[in-house]
Protein backbone atom coordinates (compact mmCIF):
# COMPACT_ATOMS: atom_id res chain seq x y z
CA UNK A 1 0.00 0.00 0.00
CA UNK A 2 1.28 3.26 -0.78
CA UNK A 3 2.14 5.95 1.83
CA UNK A 4 0.30 8.83 2.74
CA UNK A 5 2.32 11.02 5.70
CA UNK A 6 3.20 13.54 7.56
CA UNK A 7 6.79 13.67 8.48
CA UNK A 8 7.88 17.10 9.32
CA UNK A 9 5.99 19.91 11.15
CA UNK A 10 6.98 22.95 12.38
CA UNK A 11 4.54 25.41 14.25
CA UNK A 12 5.15 29.12 14.75
CA UNK A 13 2.90 30.86 16.70
CA UNK A 14 -0.30 28.83 16.56
CA UNK A 15 -1.85 28.28 19.32
CA UNK A 16 0.20 27.42 22.68
CA UNK A 17 3.15 26.95 20.76
CA UNK A 18 5.89 29.37 20.08
CA UNK A 19 7.68 27.02 18.02
CA UNK A 20 7.93 23.08 17.77
CA UNK A 21 9.64 20.99 15.37
CA UNK A 22 8.36 17.05 14.98
CA UNK A 23 10.20 14.68 12.78
CA UNK A 24 8.69 11.07 12.18
CA UNK A 25 7.97 8.24 10.42
CA UNK A 26 4.58 6.57 8.75
CA UNK A 27 3.91 4.76 11.75
CA UNK A 28 1.34 5.95 14.22
CA UNK A 29 2.50 8.59 16.78
CA UNK A 30 1.25 8.66 20.21
CA UNK A 31 1.38 12.07 21.81
CA UNK A 32 0.95 12.10 25.24
CA UNK A 33 1.31 14.95 28.07
CA UNK A 34 -0.89 16.85 31.05
CA UNK A 35 -4.54 18.51 30.03
CA UNK A 36 -3.95 22.29 28.59
CA UNK A 37 -0.01 21.51 27.86
CA UNK A 38 -0.71 21.86 23.83
CA UNK A 39 -1.41 18.14 22.80
CA UNK A 40 -4.82 18.94 20.99
CA UNK A 41 -3.25 22.46 19.03
CA UNK A 42 -0.67 20.12 17.31
CA UNK A 43 -3.50 17.83 15.62
CA UNK A 44 -5.31 20.51 15.24
CA UNK A 45 -2.68 21.96 13.09
CA UNK A 46 -2.45 18.69 11.11
CA UNK A 47 -6.13 18.81 10.32
CA UNK A 48 -5.53 22.34 8.32
CA UNK A 49 -3.30 20.20 5.73
CA UNK A 50 -6.80 19.70 4.36
CA UNK A 51 -9.82 21.36 2.72
CA UNK A 52 -11.68 22.99 5.13
CA UNK A 53 -11.54 24.31 8.74
CA UNK A 54 -9.31 22.12 10.28
CA UNK A 55 -10.81 20.46 13.71
CA UNK A 56 -11.82 23.25 15.80
CA UNK A 57 -13.45 24.48 13.01
CA UNK A 58 -11.74 28.52 14.13
CA UNK A 59 -10.89 31.70 11.94
CA UNK A 60 -7.38 32.00 11.00
CA UNK A 61 -7.15 34.72 13.48
CA UNK A 62 -8.01 32.75 16.57
CA UNK A 63 -5.44 30.35 15.78
CA UNK A 64 -2.38 32.62 16.64
CA UNK A 65 -0.79 32.71 20.09
CA UNK A 66 -1.35 34.89 22.53
CA UNK A 67 -1.06 37.70 23.64
CA UNK A 68 1.83 38.47 20.58
CA UNK A 69 -0.99 37.47 17.85
CA UNK A 70 1.29 38.48 15.35
CA UNK A 71 0.10 35.59 12.88
CA UNK A 72 1.13 31.46 12.36
CA UNK A 73 2.62 29.59 10.26
CA UNK A 74 2.67 25.87 9.63
CA UNK A 75 5.05 24.37 7.22
CA UNK A 76 5.09 20.39 6.74
CA UNK A 77 6.66 17.44 4.42
CA UNK A 78 3.73 15.71 3.35
CA UNK A 79 4.98 12.11 1.42
CA UNK A 80 1.47 11.38 -0.63
CA UNK A 81 1.69 8.69 -3.54
CA UNK A 82 4.94 8.57 -3.60
CA UNK A 83 5.74 11.86 -3.95
CA UNK A 84 6.99 14.33 -1.35
CA UNK A 85 5.43 17.66 -1.31
CA UNK A 86 6.31 20.97 0.94
CA UNK A 87 3.46 22.61 2.03
CA UNK A 88 3.20 25.91 3.88
CA UNK A 89 -0.07 27.21 5.92
CA UNK A 90 -0.20 30.61 7.23
CA UNK A 91 -2.24 34.26 8.70
CA UNK A 92 -0.74 37.28 8.69
CA UNK A 93 -2.79 40.45 10.45
CA UNK A 94 -5.92 38.22 10.84
CA UNK A 95 -6.45 37.97 7.39
CA UNK A 96 -7.83 34.27 6.39
CA UNK A 97 -4.92 31.31 5.78
CA UNK A 98 -3.05 30.85 2.85
CA UNK A 99 -1.74 27.74 1.26
CA UNK A 100 1.54 27.09 -0.60
CA UNK A 101 2.54 24.00 -1.90
CA UNK A 102 5.77 23.10 -3.56
CA UNK A 103 6.48 26.78 -3.32
CA UNK A 104 3.22 27.84 -5.10
CA UNK A 105 0.27 29.48 -3.83
CA UNK A 106 -2.79 27.23 -4.01
CA UNK A 107 -6.58 27.47 -2.72
CA UNK A 108 -7.53 25.04 0.11
CA UNK A 109 -8.95 22.58 -2.03
CA UNK A 110 -6.03 21.72 -3.87
CA UNK A 111 -4.91 19.97 -0.31
CA UNK A 112 -7.18 17.53 -1.46
CA UNK A 113 -5.50 16.52 -4.33
CA UNK A 114 -2.72 15.42 -1.90
CA UNK A 115 -4.05 14.58 1.55
CA UNK A 116 -6.90 13.01 2.89
CA UNK A 117 -6.67 13.82 7.06
CA UNK A 118 -9.93 12.11 9.01
CA UNK A 119 -10.32 12.90 12.76
CA UNK A 120 -12.63 12.29 15.91
CA UNK A 121 -12.38 14.55 18.37
CA UNK A 122 -14.43 14.66 22.28
CA UNK A 123 -17.05 17.13 20.80
CA UNK A 124 -18.13 14.57 17.87
CA UNK A 125 -19.28 12.24 21.45
CA UNK A 126 -22.54 13.75 21.38
CA UNK A 127 -23.03 13.57 17.67
CA UNK A 128 -25.96 11.22 17.88
CA UNK A 129 -28.30 12.57 20.48
CA UNK A 130 -27.19 16.32 19.36
CA UNK A 131 -29.43 18.70 16.67
CA UNK A 132 -29.20 17.30 12.99
CA UNK A 133 -26.66 20.16 12.20
CA UNK A 134 -23.74 18.11 14.03
CA UNK A 135 -24.42 15.13 11.74
CA UNK A 136 -24.90 16.93 8.69
CA UNK A 137 -21.34 18.47 9.07
CA UNK A 138 -19.42 14.81 10.44
CA UNK A 139 -21.26 13.57 7.00
CA UNK A 140 -20.12 16.53 4.84
CA UNK A 141 -16.83 15.80 6.14
CA UNK A 142 -16.87 12.29 5.34
CA UNK A 143 -18.32 12.93 1.95
CA UNK A 144 -14.99 15.41 1.36
CA UNK A 145 -12.96 13.11 1.75
CA UNK A 146 -14.35 11.42 -0.95
CA UNK A 147 -15.60 14.26 -3.35
CA UNK A 148 -12.54 17.09 -2.78
CA UNK A 149 -15.37 19.33 -4.93
CA UNK A 150 -18.05 19.22 -2.13
CA UNK A 151 -17.30 22.18 -0.57
CA UNK A 152 -17.24 23.98 -3.14
CA UNK A 153 -20.39 23.10 -3.63
CA UNK A 154 -21.78 23.35 -0.30
CA UNK A 155 -20.25 27.08 -0.65
CA UNK A 156 -22.23 27.50 -4.03
CA UNK A 157 -25.09 26.26 -2.23
CA UNK A 158 -25.29 28.30 0.65
CA UNK A 159 -24.31 31.80 -1.30
CA UNK A 160 -27.25 31.24 -3.25
CA UNK A 161 -29.58 30.25 -0.33
CA UNK A 162 -28.24 33.29 1.39
CA UNK A 163 -29.46 35.51 -0.80
CA UNK A 164 -32.88 33.67 -1.25
CA UNK A 165 -33.32 33.97 2.59
CA UNK A 166 -32.84 37.51 1.82
CA UNK A 167 -35.77 38.04 -0.50
CA UNK A 168 -37.77 36.31 1.77
CA UNK A 169 -37.09 38.26 4.89
CA UNK A 170 -37.49 41.29 2.61
CA UNK A 171 -41.52 39.50 1.43
CA UNK A 172 -40.78 39.52 -1.91
CA UNK A 173 -43.03 37.81 -3.76
CA UNK A 174 -42.36 38.41 -7.56
CA UNK A 175 -41.53 34.46 -8.62
CA UNK A 176 -38.63 36.43 -11.17
CA UNK A 177 -36.94 37.39 -8.11
CA UNK A 178 -36.26 33.73 -7.19
CA UNK A 179 -35.69 31.72 -10.36
CA UNK A 180 -31.94 32.12 -10.94
CA UNK A 181 -31.37 31.70 -7.09
CA UNK A 182 -33.09 28.51 -7.40
CA UNK A 183 -31.87 26.95 -10.00
CA UNK A 184 -28.12 27.47 -8.80
CA UNK A 185 -29.54 25.48 -5.21
CA UNK A 186 -30.89 22.96 -7.18
CA UNK A 187 -28.01 22.23 -9.70
CA UNK A 188 -25.61 22.41 -6.18
CA UNK A 189 -28.07 20.61 -3.95
CA UNK A 190 -28.68 17.46 -6.05
CA UNK A 191 -24.81 17.06 -6.24
CA UNK A 192 -24.38 17.42 -2.79
CA UNK A 193 -27.60 14.72 -2.15
CA UNK A 194 -25.60 12.46 -4.93
CA UNK A 195 -22.39 13.03 -3.24
CA UNK A 196 -23.94 11.76 0.44
CA UNK A 197 -25.60 9.12 -0.97
CA UNK A 198 -22.05 7.79 -2.75
CA UNK A 199 -20.39 8.74 0.60
CA UNK A 200 -23.14 6.52 2.90
CA UNK A 201 -22.43 3.60 -0.31
CA UNK A 202 -18.60 3.38 0.16
CA UNK A 203 -18.96 3.60 4.30
CA UNK A 204 -21.49 0.74 3.45
CA UNK A 205 -19.08 -1.03 1.45
CA UNK A 206 -16.08 -0.81 3.49
CA UNK A 207 -18.14 -1.89 6.70
CA UNK A 208 -19.31 -5.44 5.10
CA UNK A 209 -16.05 -6.33 3.93
CA UNK A 210 -14.01 -6.04 6.87
CA UNK A 211 -13.72 -7.90 10.30
CA UNK A 212 -13.62 -5.71 12.95
CA UNK A 213 -13.94 -5.73 16.84
CA UNK A 214 -16.55 -2.39 16.56
CA UNK A 215 -20.06 -2.80 15.75
CA UNK A 216 -21.36 -1.71 12.10
CA UNK A 217 -23.59 1.64 12.38
CA UNK A 218 -26.47 1.00 9.08
CA UNK A 219 -26.90 5.17 7.83
CA UNK A 220 -29.52 6.49 6.14
CA UNK A 221 -30.55 10.05 5.19
CA UNK A 222 -33.31 11.71 6.06
CA UNK A 223 -35.57 15.54 6.08
CA UNK A 224 -37.27 16.06 8.84
CA UNK A 225 -40.13 17.42 6.15
CA UNK A 226 -39.94 14.46 3.99
CA UNK A 227 -37.93 13.32 1.48
CA UNK A 228 -35.14 15.31 0.26
CA UNK A 229 -36.00 15.81 -3.55
CA UNK A 230 -32.68 13.82 -5.03
CA UNK A 231 -32.98 15.33 -9.05
CA UNK A 232 -32.10 18.80 -9.88
CA UNK A 233 -35.48 19.26 -11.69
CA UNK A 234 -37.34 18.01 -8.03
CA UNK A 235 -35.25 20.42 -6.24
CA UNK A 236 -36.15 22.96 -8.31
CA UNK A 237 -39.70 22.63 -8.31
CA UNK A 238 -39.85 21.94 -4.59
CA UNK A 239 -37.78 25.45 -3.96
CA UNK A 240 -40.63 26.72 -6.26
CA UNK A 241 -43.54 25.19 -3.96
CA UNK A 242 -42.39 26.13 -1.03
CA UNK A 243 -41.91 29.29 -1.83
CA UNK A 244 -44.88 31.02 0.14
CA UNK A 245 -44.32 28.65 3.02
CA UNK A 246 -40.78 29.79 3.05
CA UNK A 247 -42.10 33.72 3.19
CA UNK A 248 -43.78 32.98 6.40
CA UNK A 249 -40.63 31.12 7.42
CA UNK A 250 -38.33 33.72 6.11
CA UNK A 251 -35.98 30.88 5.45
CA UNK A 252 -35.93 27.78 3.12
CA UNK A 253 -37.40 25.05 4.43
CA UNK A 254 -36.31 22.88 1.60
CA UNK A 255 -33.00 21.34 0.60
CA UNK A 256 -29.83 19.16 1.60
CA UNK A 257 -29.36 21.98 4.36
CA UNK A 258 -32.46 20.19 5.89
CA UNK A 259 -30.96 16.41 5.13
CA UNK A 260 -30.41 14.26 9.20
CA UNK A 261 -28.02 11.12 9.20
CA UNK A 262 -29.39 8.83 10.81
CA UNK A 263 -27.53 5.93 12.61
CA UNK A 264 -28.83 2.29 13.64
CA UNK A 265 -26.23 0.16 15.66
CA UNK A 266 -26.59 -2.90 13.21
CA UNK A 267 -26.08 -5.82 14.80
CA UNK A 268 -28.91 -4.57 17.51
CA UNK A 269 -31.06 -2.97 15.50
CA UNK A 270 -31.39 0.25 17.84
CA UNK A 271 -31.01 4.17 16.64
CA UNK A 272 -27.79 5.15 17.29
CA UNK A 273 -28.92 7.69 20.18
CA UNK A 274 -30.58 5.10 22.17
CA UNK A 275 -27.42 3.24 22.64
CA UNK A 276 -25.27 3.58 25.61
CA UNK A 277 -22.34 5.72 25.64
CA UNK A 278 -19.78 3.21 24.84
CA UNK A 279 -21.25 1.90 22.30
CA UNK A 280 -21.99 5.27 20.80
CA UNK A 281 -18.45 5.82 20.99
CA UNK A 282 -17.58 2.85 19.31
CA UNK A 283 -19.96 3.11 16.45
CA UNK A 284 -18.05 6.31 15.65
CA UNK A 285 -14.45 4.69 15.53
CA UNK A 286 -16.08 2.01 13.09
CA UNK A 287 -17.38 4.77 11.11
CA UNK A 288 -14.29 6.54 10.89
CA UNK A 289 -12.44 3.32 10.66
CA UNK A 290 -14.53 2.18 7.22
CA UNK A 291 -14.02 5.75 6.01
CA UNK A 292 -10.06 5.07 6.34
CA UNK A 293 -10.52 1.56 4.88
CA UNK A 294 -12.57 3.17 1.84
CA UNK A 295 -10.31 6.19 1.14
CA UNK A 296 -7.22 3.79 1.10
CA UNK A 297 -8.83 1.68 -1.71
CA UNK A 298 -10.49 5.00 -3.35
CA UNK A 299 -7.44 7.30 -3.07
CA UNK A 300 -4.64 4.71 -3.31
CA UNK A 301 -3.12 5.53 0.71
CA UNK A 302 -4.95 5.37 3.72
CA UNK A 303 -5.73 8.57 5.33
CA UNK A 304 -4.00 10.29 7.88
CA UNK A 305 -6.14 10.04 11.29
CA UNK A 306 -6.33 11.93 14.10
CA UNK A 307 -7.79 11.00 17.07
CA UNK A 308 -7.78 13.31 20.05
CA UNK A 309 -8.84 11.16 23.54
CA UNK A 310 -9.80 8.46 22.10
CA UNK A 311 -7.89 6.02 24.36
CA UNK A 312 -8.91 7.65 26.92
CA UNK A 313 -12.68 6.47 26.55
CA UNK A 314 -12.23 2.50 25.82
CA UNK A 315 -10.93 -0.11 28.04
CA UNK A 316 -7.63 -2.19 27.27
CA UNK A 317 -8.76 -5.35 25.30
CA UNK A 318 -11.15 -2.38 22.61
CA UNK A 319 -7.75 -0.06 22.78
CA UNK A 320 -5.46 -3.02 21.76
CA UNK A 321 -8.25 -3.98 19.24
CA UNK A 322 -8.45 -0.32 17.85
CA UNK A 323 -4.74 0.05 17.09
CA UNK A 324 -4.36 -3.12 15.91
CA UNK A 325 -6.62 -2.26 12.89
CA UNK A 326 -5.38 1.11 12.91
CA UNK A 327 -1.57 -0.75 12.33
CA UNK A 328 -3.02 -3.12 9.97
CA UNK A 329 -4.75 -0.23 8.02
CA UNK A 330 -1.23 1.04 7.66
CA UNK A 331 -2.33 4.64 8.20
CA UNK A 332 -0.48 7.13 10.41
CA UNK A 333 -2.73 7.78 13.15
CA UNK A 334 -2.01 11.19 15.58
CA UNK A 335 -3.65 9.74 18.85
CA UNK A 336 -3.79 12.22 21.71
CA UNK A 337 -3.90 10.92 25.66
CA UNK A 338 -2.36 11.76 28.95
CA UNK A 339 -0.32 9.35 29.61
CA UNK A 340 2.43 6.84 27.82
CA UNK A 341 0.16 3.66 29.29
CA UNK A 342 -2.57 4.50 27.15
CA UNK A 343 -0.60 3.50 23.95
CA UNK A 344 1.00 0.64 25.89
CA UNK A 345 -0.44 -1.86 23.59
CA UNK A 346 1.25 -0.11 20.92
CA UNK A 347 4.82 -1.12 21.46
CA UNK A 348 7.12 -0.48 18.99
CA UNK A 349 4.88 -0.15 15.95
CA UNK A 350 4.27 3.31 16.98
CA UNK A 351 6.13 6.99 18.01
CA UNK A 352 5.84 8.89 21.01
CA UNK A 353 6.09 12.49 21.76
CA UNK A 354 5.51 13.98 24.76
CA UNK A 355 4.45 17.65 25.06
CA UNK A 356 5.36 19.07 28.95
CA UNK A 357 4.37 22.79 29.62
CA UNK A 358 7.20 25.41 31.55
CA UNK A 359 6.47 29.07 31.98
CA UNK A 360 3.55 29.10 29.49
CA UNK A 361 5.88 27.53 27.01
CA UNK A 362 4.99 24.03 24.97
CA UNK A 363 8.46 21.82 24.72
CA UNK A 364 7.59 18.95 22.44
CA UNK A 365 10.17 16.01 23.28
CA UNK A 366 10.21 12.83 20.89
CA UNK A 367 11.12 9.51 21.42
CA UNK A 368 10.80 6.51 18.46
CA UNK A 369 10.20 3.16 19.60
Amino acid sequence: MTTLALTHLALSHFRSHKRAVIDVDARPVAIFGPNGAGKTNLIEAISLFSPGRGLRRAAAQDMARRPETLGWKLTGHLNSLGHIHEVEIWSEDAQPRQVRIDGKTAPQTALGRIARVLWLIPAMDRLWIEGAEGRRRFLDRITLSFFPDHGELSLAYEKAMRQRNQLLKDMVRDPHWYLALERQMAQAGAAIHANRLAALDHLAVAQSAAETAFPTADLALSQSEGEMPGEEADLAHALADSRMRDLSAGRSLVGPHRTDMIGTFAAKGIAARDCSTGEQKALLISLILANARALARDFGAPPILLLDEVAAHLDATRRAALYDELCALGAQAWMTGTGPELFAELGSRAQRIEVTEDNGLSHTHHQTG
